[in-house]
């Protein structure tokens, strides 16, 4: 298994491809433009040469084929370079492709984002789709989905350098937090409440920070891609709903490494978390490969009656449950769904299952591996 058969929209134009680190984005450029101009800001003396003069960008394009395509990777380190990027798509018609893992470093410098010239893609860690016959499900709910990760025959040690050496100290370097201490605190208060429904108060009183100060670690690891918000469903509710988002790491191998969790095992409680974070990534994976993604988020009712996802205006539910037996008190949250929302198409319930069924209430059963199928042919939610 390699890199290389991941899943992405590549515009003809100009773009930026933003995703976490180590989730495969030089390798994949590398590989979709092999002719490109490359510039690495990774590399010191290549970053420090345009952070003293961001002009000799200009000056090294004058000495390219009009029609060469320049890579930039880790745009963000040289916010200023994009000003010139900005002036040579004007005035050349020069096409780039700007990679990086965070546009907040970019955002606080008030830096040029090219003014809509340029495209966003977004690379996630690998789906079950991009593995093939190489994806094992007890592999990605253990090791996570990012490639170096997923690919290791033990991921626990690069799970522990990911987090010491990215999360903490790449997150510290780039000024993004100062209180490191109270960010550690936060990172495991977080991991803890993956999946769940954000309580800053909560979170803030066991980091020992204030509210505002917790949701600025959280914007922190949304804008770097290490996480993303939920959204409640409140379209047009019958009912009291909630209103705050739920959060949920992309990678569950984190997780398991700010947790201490040495192995998810089927059976466990911890196991229908990974296991509703994966589905998740899937989600959030397929939705990158459309032109106009799904709008998703979770359904809940003051009373606790909560649905893990709803697709689109409402068209799709779907409840997850990690486990390999269904009863008919598991499909009951779908079906208060469908009594506020009675125009919902499809009542979806993800499982360990061997075998599809549909209730008598007309509650889809569905194994994960027939969802995976699926949802990647389209037959689940399909915006193209």
């Amino acid at each position: 298994m390699s890199y290389l058969s991941r899943r992405i929209v590549f515009p003809e134009g100009s773009f930026f491809l933003w995703g976490p680190r180590q989730s495969g984005k030089t390798t994949l450029l590398k590989h979709r433009y092999p002719e490109a101009h490359r510039i690495d800001l990774l590399r010191t003396d290549e970053r420090m040469r345009y952070e003293r003069e961001p002009h000799r960008l200009r000056e090294v394009l004058r000495a390219l084929p009009p029609e060469q395509r320049v890579v930039i990777d880790e745009i963000q380190k040289v916010p200023a370079l994009l000003d010139e990027v900005h002036h040579a798509i004007q005035e050349t018609g020069r096409i780039f492709t700007l990679c990086g893992s965070s546009a907040r470093k970019i955002r606080r410098a008030h830096a040029n984002l090219l003014g809509g010239r340029a495209l966003k893609r977004e690379l996630l860690g690998f789906s079950a789709l991009e593995l093939g016959e190489a994806f094992h499900l007890e592999r990605m709910l253990n090791h996570g989905p990012l490639p170096p990760h997923y690919l290791a025959g033990d991921a626990f040690a690069l799970q522990a350098a990911y987090v010491d050496q990215y999360l903490k100290e790449e997150i510290l370097d780039e000024g993004l937090i100062r209180n490191l201490p109270a960010f550690d605190q936060f990172l495991r208060a977080a991991a803890i409440g993956d999946t769940e429904v954000v309580n800053f108060t909560n979170i803030a009183r066991e980091s020992g920070v204030a509210s505002s100060t917790i949701k600025g670690y959280y914007e922190v690891l949304q804008d770097t891609l290490v996480g993303a918000y939920l959204p409640a469903f409140t379209r047009r509710p019958k009912r009291r709903v909630q209103h705050a988002p739920k959060f949920y790491f992309r990678d569950v191998g984190v997780v398991n490494h700010l947790l201490r969790r040495q192995h998810v095992v089927a059976g466990s409680e911890v196991y229908g978390k990974a296991f509703e974070n994966w589905i998740f990534h899937e989600l959030s994976s397929y939705g990158r490969t459309l032109e106009q993604p799904f709008d998703m988020a979770y359904w809940r009712l003051s009373s606790g009656i909560e649905v893990d996802f709803v697709l689109g205006d409402g068209e799709v539910a779907i409840e997850v449950k990690g486990k390999d037996r269904v009863r008919s008190h598991d499909a009951r949250h779908l079906l208060q769904f469908r009594k506020d929302y009675p125009a919902v198409r499809e009542l979806l319930l993800v499982c360990c299952e061997s075998e599809t069924r549909v209730t008598d209430e007309g509650v889809v059963i569905l194994p994960w591996r027939e969802f995976l199928k699926r949802l990647w042919s389209g037959s689940i939610y399909n915006k193209r």
